[in-house]
């Protein structure tokens, strides 16, 4: 029997612990694979009865995860992660960070260590952890941390809406994306793709189709010079090397639907370029997963949404496809193992 997945708290005062016990209720109609949530119990109890949802709880250990599949159809099996101080929905309280984290550490070591498939995110506060000395920029380049990687070692893949997005540069102020955009940082991006598509995707050619930076691709370096000196360079190499992409093209013709039947995937050069098609597409049920960690990673592709926490109002969609994507992604590694 396959190991379960691992969904961490993620901000125990945003739509965490409202996602989840939503996506568990839908585990029948949405064929949710089991997973276990590491979170505060106590919490997840009173968070169940505030939005008025029948969700008995079963604590397990690390020695009972073998045990997941059966408890899921009748209870949701959470592993114990003590939350320090009490939770007020839509208020983030640093002294929690401690427990945020260490949920993320413990799935990861156990996914590691091959008794989780792979772990699911909960969306973070950021600023939160940062009043409690987190000090990477976000859960990827923490994720990398973990792994023995160094924080630009991974690659964020977005998908939804039948379109899949990579990102050059991501959370990086448009001003100064040009700066951070090299031949060696594109090409990082494409080979870690490739390889991802063919092992995580089962995509056996994978298509690349890389956007242009300017408008009109630079128009021959009328509007801007990187095309030409950065990005057509970077191309080039990877059409050397066995990859199958073209580009740039430029970004304003790259997403209609006729265009999205050539390519599985687009390397786009900035977080909004990709982020914005795709949530346009696809704005309920997008997937963020990272590519090129040891273990299997991905999370809903929206943020903590702390205005909505505890209302009963927070949409567990997006969580159900990070699920589903994980658990399809664990099931084609352990084929190919």
């Amino acid at each position: 029997m396959a190991a379960p997945l691992g969904l961490t708290m993620g901000e125990p005062a945003g739509i965490g612990g409202d996602i989840a016990l939503k996506a568990w209720m839908e585990r029948g109609a949405a064929s949710v694979p089991p997973f276990v949530l590491l979170d505060d119990p106590d919490r997840i109890t009173a968070l169940a009865s505030t939005l008025g949802l029948d969700v008995p709880v079963a604590i397990v250990d690390e020695a009972g995860l073998d045990r997941i599949a059966d408890l899921f159809a009748t209870s949701l099996p959470v592993l114990p992660v003590a939350l320090p101080a009490p939770v007020t929905y839509g208020n983030p309280d640093p002294a929690n960070g401690s427990a945020v984290i260490a949920a993320i550490d413990r799935a990861v070591h156990l996914a590691t260590t091959g008794q989780l498939s792979g772990v699911v995110t909960n969306p973070i506060q950021k600023s939160a952890l940062y009043a409690c000395g987190f000090r990477w920029p976000g859960h990827t380049e923490y994720l990398a941390h973990l792994a023995g990687l160094p924080d630009d070692g991974t690659v964020m893949l977005l998908e939804g809406g039948g379109l899949r997005v990579v990102l050059a540069t991501i959370h990086v102020a448009v001003k100064d994306v040009a700066q951070y955009l090299t031949s060696d940082v594109i090409l990082h991006v494409a080979r870690v793709t490739h390889a991802a598509l063919k092992s995580d995707f089962g995509i056996e050619i994978p298509r690349l189709a890389v956007a242009a930076l300017n408008p009109h691709a630079g128009e021959g370096g009328a509007m801007g010079r990187e095309e030409i000196e950065v990005i057509a360079p970077a191309v080039a190499t990877m059409k050397a090397e066995g990859i199958n992409a073209a580009g740039p093209f430029p970004a304003d013709t790259l997403f209609h639907a006729g265009a999205r039947a050539r390519y599985d995937a687009v390397v786009c050069m900035y977080h909004d370029q990709g982020l914005i098609p795709l949530k346009t597409l696809d704005f309920d049920t997008g997937v963020n997963i990272t590519l090129g960690l040891p273990f299997v990673r991905t999370s809903p592709d929206h943020g903590t949404a702390l205005s909505l926490a505890g209302t009963g109002e927070a949409n567990a969609s997006s969580l159900i496809a990070a699920l589903h994507a994980a658990s399809r992604i664990a099931a084609r590694r352990q084929k190919s193992a």
